[in-house]
């Protein structure tokens, strides 16, 4: 079920309907754009914690 987590970052970043929009700004950059540049440390966040919740 964890691995599932994964699979969140890939789909939110091919669902561009849904946020392919110029609001709202943050510092000047359109919604696309900053959504797209806080999702990559949050894909990281997500590798990390599926990793850490393996059993070695």
């Amino acid at each position: 079920m964890k691995y599932l987590l994964l699979t969140l970052p890939s789909l939110a970043t091919l669902l561009v309907p849904f946020y392919n929009v110029a609001e709202p700004r943050l510092f000047g950059f359109p919604f696309f754009y900053w959504f797209l540049i806080v999702l990559i440390p949050l894909s990281s966040l997500v590798t990390y914690l599926v990793y850490k919740g393996e059993k070695r």
